[in-house]
């Protein structure tokens, strides 16, 4: 069945969990397969908040905290920090387009790079220390679950920056409102099952922070690219743990 190769097709190529089979795919079947991020992003926080669990029955709990992001990152490879330093180092250079994609695709790490890496980092280990330790397991396990809805939106709404091929392309050119409208059905439920009716508040600003980073990104390039839909990944999650705490003022 084709949604089911595709979703084991996100699975292989969104994370790193061992999933020893040859899949038969084109570039269709991954841009068609991006409806199930969200669902991979569950996947994802679910093994966090077990480590975190696990940690914060051990160590204090900064270091359970900690833990359980370096714990995110093997289970995705950091393919969507790549992305994020990656971005950072082009659209932050103050280049023309055609030399902020050709720093984008450079393998060598910038000083903006590092810097948004790091404020990123800094920013989700801060907001989950002060976070209330009650809300704390769901909210991992939502965190992800917010971050690929960005690249699913990201995607959905753009058209690819480059003028050849890209790791992007494929999810860009295949991926649209249909798959968008499917993602935030699946988005939603997740929310809405993890965290009820509040769960559902504080979903809707992932959705509109990922709306408006990738149209501040993409008016950089006149389009898209796969480092940019890791970039939106990264900054919604943090944008939830921001909401997460606005949501709780005002509620």
């Amino acid at each position: 069945m084709v949604a089911i190769k595709r979703f084991l097709l996100m699975i292989q190529f969104l994370t790193t969990i061992p999933l020893p089979m040859q899949l038969e795919v084109d570039n269709k079947d991954f841009g068609k397969g991006l409806v199930f991020a969200p669902v991979i992003g569950l996947m994802i926080g679910g093994l966090m908040g077990g480590c975190f669990y696990l940690a914060s029955a051990i160590f204090p709990l900064q270091a359970a905290v900690v833990i359980t992001l370096l714990a995110y990152i093997l289970l995705t490879g950091g393919l969507h920090l790549d992305g994020l330093g990656d971005t950072c180092d082009g659209l932050f250079s103050n280049r023309s387009k055609e030399r902020m994609l050709e720093i984008m695709r450079d393998s060598r790490v910038g000083t903006n790079a590092v810097l948004g890496i790091a404020m990123v980092l800094l920013l989700n280990v801060s907001l989950l220390w002060g976070m209330d330790q009650k809300l704390l397991l769901k909210v991992l396990i939502l965190f992800p679950v917010a971050g690929r809805i960005g690249s699913i939106i990201g995607a959905g709404i753009s058209e690819y920056a480059r003028k050849g091929e890209g790791l992007g392309k494929s999810f860009i050119d295949y991926c649209g409102i249909k798959e968008v409208l499917i993602g935030l059905v699946f988005y939603f439920g997740i929310f809405y099952g993890v965290k009820g009716v509040v769960g559902l508040v504080e979903g809707i600003i992932p959705v509109i922070m990922a709306f408006l980073s990738t149209r501040f990104f993409t008016r950089k390039i006149d389009g898209a690219t796969g480092d940019i839909l890791g970039a939106v990944c990264e900054l919604n999650q943090t944008f939830y743990l921001l909401g997460t705490f606005l949501v709780g003022a005002v509620l």
